[in-house]
């Protein structure tokens, strides 16, 4: 009895003692367990501002006459394969525009670990509804059949676009909830209310946009999504509706800090969120801060 007890005291002892080797000093249960969607070095503002991020990009074309549903568009993609599967990020262009419009977007967010498509819209005449459908169709040609889907993270998705392409991000998002960020860029849309959109949203707005007006698209959309779905809008100073179509550092800087937070649950982008960016180039930056 004595003997079995002393052997029971020995195995919680040696058991401990293994146990405590594997956890440093000081550690508690949520600090050892890291974030499995987590990739990329600690962030920095210096490291968003660049041109590129921490991952080397590789591209493939994608033919319209391959798919369905969209026009078919550019894949950008994190060459190596050593970080595991990444998040990935459909983004429409506008009204008569094409991918080659805002294509700077795409090598840009993929360098920061996603797997990003920037999509040729069916025709460049088609309304947010329906680019928000061809939006949904190239997350799902990328997930289940395209060259990269052993890449993608198909529980991490996410939408983005320009003027209509804004507007279809939306509509994607209003269509399914599951979805984990959209970034709607100086959206346009008949549809002011988005009181049932629950998928965490940044909409970037141009001050001086005289085709979507911030006053009656970017800031209405932004007023009617309820708060519990976390929100942001980001106002740029003086910008036209234009403003994706070239370089935005700004913009930038805040879609990656939203996608990494939201697509990734990366929190050490949490301090680029609250109290969220100032300076010259920023009129209004309004959120849901505290992120929960």
């Amino acid at each position: 009895m004595h003997r079995s007890t002393s052997r029971v005291r020995r195995f919680l002892l040696t058991t401990a003692a293994a146990l405590a080797l594997t956890v440093p000093l000081g550690a508690t249960a949520a600090q050892a367990a890291d974030n499995p969607y987590e990739r990329g070095p600690a962030p920095t503002l210096a490291a968003l501002q660049a041109s590129r991020g921490p991952y080397a990009v590789s591209t493939t074309s994608v033919s319209r006459l391959s798919v369905s549903g969209f026009g078919g568009g550019t894949i950008y993609y994190p060459t190596t394969t050593a970080d595991g599967t990444f998040g990935a990020i459909a983004i429409s262009p506008g009204f008569t525009a094409y991918w080659s419009s805002i294509s700077w977007l795409g090598p840009r967010l993929a360098s920061h670990g996603f797997v990003v498509i920037g999509i040729e819209t069916l025709t460049t005449l088609d309304q947010p509804d329906s680019r928000g459908q061809q939006l949904l169709a190239a997350l799902d040609y990328l997930t289940r059949s395209s060259s990269v889907r052993s890449r993608i993270d198909a529980s991490r998705l996410a939408v983005s676009g320009h003027s209509m392409g804004g507007g279809g991000s939306l509509e994607a998002a209003s269509d399914r909830p599951s979805l984990q960020a959209a970034v709607p860029l100086a959206p346009w849309n008949t549809d002011k209310l988005w009181t049932e959109l629950r998928v965490p949203t940044l909409i970037v707005g141009g001050q001086a946009d005289a085709i979507a007006p911030v006053a009656t698209h970017s800031i209405p959309f932004y007023t009617t999504i309820p708060s519990s779905a976390e929100k942001a809008y980001l106002e740029l100073a003086g910008a036209s509706h234009f403003f994706p179509q070239t370089v935005d550092t700004p913009t930038a800087v805040q879609a990656v800090a939203w996608l990494k937070r939201f697509v990734d649950n990366d929190t050490r982008y949490d301090q680029f969120l609250c109290p969220g960016p100032r300076g010259l180039q920023i009129s209004e930056y309004r959120n849901t801060c505290p992120i929960s």
